[in-house]
């Protein structure tokens, strides 16, 4: 299946129970598949009349405390963050599927990364944080579209899957097996009628400045716990890698390909994937670099990666950016080639050393 369709399975088989959305390219086909799938389900499928309206939808729906989501593609994720930022302060759990494309402004349908800042610095107005997982195949599509659902409702947060076209449009075989039993826990604070109990009250604002300092400071003990709990990526043949290219979503499927074939010449080259963009796992990048004399970034935009490997590594190791704007991306040939030279370069140096 396609990563769009995939997209549409998962939040089937989390139990959805409500999705907004307002067609933009490349992600149409989420939108088409829920509207086929969801009615028949007794679930709730409506086209919204802008991206505004499907995130104030999805904030109304995740106040009742329904599993709802929405879906949308770069410039109008920019249009939803508003009403993002509406859901992280009153901690409302919410998924929003961003299949990114390139930018800035309407840019193009091409596959992207640019949204990186976007997506982990939060995007709207406040201190909030938005979970962030960055699939880099259509079974991940799936499997994290399942995933985010869970951690929305752990942590009462809204969560970002954050794939781009490429992984939207392109198909591969997935392997479903049998639905895992959803697991649905209760929102005691959800709006679900006051008959039999004491109203609730959700809002985001509070103007006495201690009241709203006091909020804020429950809120970043919530990050803190997810800094602490949720950090996921993945390690490839990094145990002796003189140089660890570090990438995540489609990118990393092409350095892992220029990998294999720089092992294959005896270069000890490899990979650090980022699973959660935020919380940005460091501690698992930075035991992925014990033996690593340089960094190598590769990403679908100017740079955005760039600063959470910065960060995790304290500048310990120069880092060599191969980045790509407006829809293009590097090739594996290229890869390797700039894996050759480096290594190389790298063999020479410690020949000299051994010479003198």
């Amino acid at each position: 299946m396609s990563g769009n369709d995939a997209v549409v399975e998962g939040a089937i088989r989390a139990d959805v129970d409500c999705y907004f959305g307002y067609p933009i390219t490349p992600q149409n086909e989420i939108i088409g598949g829920m509207a086929a799938r969801l009615p028949p389900l007794g679930k709730v499928f409506l086209q919204s009349e802008s991206e505004l309206a499907a995130i104030s939808m999805v904030h109304g729906a995740a106040a009742a405390g329904k599993r709802t989501m929405t879906t949308s593609s770069s410039p109008g994720v920019s249009l939803m963050q508003e009403g993002i930022s509406y859901l992280a302060g009153t901690q409302l759990p919410a998924v929003i599927v961003n299949v990114q494309r390139g930018g800035p402004g309407l840019g193009n349908i091409s596959p992207s990364q640019g949204d990186y800042f976007q997506s982990t610095r939060g995007g709207g107005h406040g201190d909030y944080y938005t979970i962030t997982l960055a699939p880099d195949s259509v079974q991940e599509m799936l499997d994290f579209t399942v995933r985010a659902f869970d951690l929305a409702d752990r942590y009462r947060t809204p969560v970002v899957v954050l794939a781009d076209g490429r992984l939207g449009q392109m198909m591969e075989p997935v392997e479903l097996g049998d639905p895992a039993p959803v697991r649905r826990i209760e929102k005691p604070w959800a709006l679900t009628g006051a008959k039999d109990r004491p109203p609730h009250f959700l809002c985001s604002m509070r103007l006495p400045p201690g009241d709203l300092a006091e909020h804020n400071r429950e809120l970043q003990k919530v990050y803190r716990e997810i800094e602490r709990r949720e950090p996921d990526g993945e390690s490839y043949q990094t145990a002796d890698a003189k140089i660890v290219f570090v990438a995540y979503g489609t990118c990393a499927r092409l350095c892992r390909e220029a990998i294999d074939t720089l092992r294959d010449e005896g270069l000890r080259a490899g990979l650090f994937r980022p699973i959660t963009l935020w919380p940005f796992p460091r501690k698992k990048l930075q035991a992925s670099l014990k033996k690593a004399k340089r960094i190598v970034v590769v990403e679908l935009s100017a740079g955005q990666l760039i600063e959470d490997v910065q960060l995790s590594s304290a500048d310990r190791l120069p880092i060599e950016f191969v980045g790509r704007m407006g829809g293009e991306s590097p090739s594996v040939k290229e890869l390797v080639a700039l894996g050759r030279k480096l290594l190389q370069k790298k063999r020479k140096s410690a020949a000299k050393g051994k010479h003198r």
